[in-house]
């Protein structure tokens, strides 16, 4: 199963982008990974909401311009569900069961995601309640990949 991570924000910090690139790395035995990150729109920090939905609207095009049909899209929110580490493994392994070609996982930038994004999307989870930097979340969402593929083959790493 081939699995790609689409971050709206830019990784831009050193310590990120290697403990990415780390994960990555520990994931190749186990699936194709990428990031592609980057795919947010400029705005004023001072914009109204008819901006903000304009420039979701961009990116949520964007995204959706990246995705093709026989993949899965699961989309990162905040008011997603929450799940542990081995039941997002359990995820993970129907997704790999599933006969598709790709899975997308998908990362909100600072305004969020466009709610045509989360209407076409399989399936939304939440890491937490809480907000983070997206460089920080593409870090947990590859660390939690990796974590789910080492419950998955029963190899020591999850506890």
């Amino acid at each position: 199963m081939k699995y790609r991570i689409l971050s709206v924000g830019k990784i831009r910090e050193s310590f990120y982008n290697s403990g990415v690139e780390e994960y990555i790395k520990r994931l190749r035995p186990y699936a194709n990974i990428e990031v592609v990150d980057g795919l947010e729109e400029k705005i004023s920090p001072h914009a109204g909401a008819r901006e903000i939905e304009k420039l979701l609207d961009k990116e949520g095009q964007r995204i959706l311009n990246l995705i093709g049909e026989n993949e899965i899209t699961i989309v990162l929110d905040v008011k997603g569900r929450s799940l542990s580490s081995e039941e997002l493994a359990g995820h993970m392994r129907k997704w790999n069961e599933s006969g598709k070609g790709r899975v997308n996982l998908v990362i909100g930038g600072a305004h969020g995601l466009s709610e045509q994004v989360k209407r076409q999307s399989d399936e939304q989870i939440s890491f937490s309640r809480m907000t983070f930097p997206h460089q920080m979340a593409v870090l947990i969402l590859t660390e939690q990949i990796y974590r789910g593929f080492k419950i998955i083959k029963g190899e020591p790493y999850h506890k």
